[in-house]
């Protein structure tokens, strides 16, 4: 088990070390800048902005003085928000961004797995086919056409959730988190259904039945910890995706998260802040798989020799 970790520990500081180049040199290399705009301005003025953000240095020279501050959990000034430093604007955002992604990752797990569970269980019965149909709306629609939707009937016309912000305690949460989670209350009920079905007509499991054994308990004891397994392998990444994907959901609601800064930044080239989040992001991701990986091999040791 150790070894297994310790691989995919290096993969995921491998994977990090990707991306923080990739980022940095996409930065770069598209056309524009950061203090490109309309309003011309001297060579001398701009060759001075330059020289206080080192931007007059070689791109390699940038790229290692990065590295090093990065090293250093220094992810340098934001060139847009002049007063805050990157790492000021990510803390200000990250509990907001994490509380609705965590929110929405909860509603998605405890609900697609319980509606999975009852689908597999009743199969062609009424409530297999109504989450089948809801699986099928999850997916088909996405999120920034069902959250105006929401807004518009829940916050407009019905008047039971405020249409956005975050000033009204709990009830700011409800329409960002059910939009976040629907779609992935579609995928991990289907998920879970198929593998419950698939669990089920297993030996292991024929074996528990022909014993005598309650079907509460086979389900229980037996099937669940089965057909858990591709589940657990999908929610490594979807609940990553979830929380990155609060970057829609934040600008349609108009939350104080980290995704509107992300979508300013990218739109003024602020390269620091776009670095800091996509690396914030890139961490997110890998941390979210590996915890996925690590739960698979407790649950089952054959991946753990994959």
């Amino acid at each position: 088990m150790l070894l297994f970790l310790i691989r995919r520990l290096a993969d995921g500081l491998l994977t990090m070390a990707a991306l923080l180049t990739l980022t940095f040199f996409v930065m770069r290399l598209a056309p524009g800048g950061p203090f490109s705009s309309n309003r011309k301005i001297s060579p001398t003025i701009r060759a001075n902005v330059e020289a206080a953000y080192n931007l007059d240095q070689p791109l390699v020279a940038q790229y290692l003085r990065y590295v090093r501050g990065v090293l250093q959990f220094d992810f340098g000034p934001s060139f847009r928000y002049r007063d805050y430093t990157v790492a000021d604007i990510l803390l200000n955002g990250l509990p907001f961004s994490l509380t609705i992604g965590l929110w929405a990752a909860l509603v998605a797990t405890v609900t697609g797995v319980t509606l999975g569970i009852l689908g597999a269980l009743k199969r062609n019965s009424l409530l297999d086919y109504s989450t089948g149909t809801i699986a099928v709306i999850g997916i088909a629609i996405p999120i920034f056409v069902l959250a105006p939707l929401m807004q518009v009937y829940f916050a407009v016309m019905l008047r039971w959730f405020p249409v956005g912000g975050w000033n009204d305690g709990w009830r700011s949460l409800v329409l960002p988190v059910v939009a976040l989670a629907l779609p992935n209350i579609a995928y991990i009920s289907r998920l879970t259904r198929n593998s419950m079905i698939e669990t089920m007509r297993e030996n292991y499991v024929r074996t528990a039945r022909a014993k005598g054994i309650g079907r509460g308990r086979v389900i229980r004891d037996h099937a669940l910890t089965g057909a858990i397994l591709p589940v657990v392998a999908y929610l490594g990444p979807a609940t990553a995706a979830i929380i990155t994907g609060s970057i829609v959901i934040e600008t349609i609601f108009a939350l104080p998260g980290i995704g509107r800064h992300f979508v300013d930044a990218a739109l003024n080239r602020d390269y620091p802040l776009v670095m800091g989040i996509t690396i914030l992001y890139g961490f997110v991701l890998i941390t979210f798989n590996i915890g996925a990986d690590i739960l698979r091999g407790w649950l089952d040791p054959r991946v753990r020799h994959d």
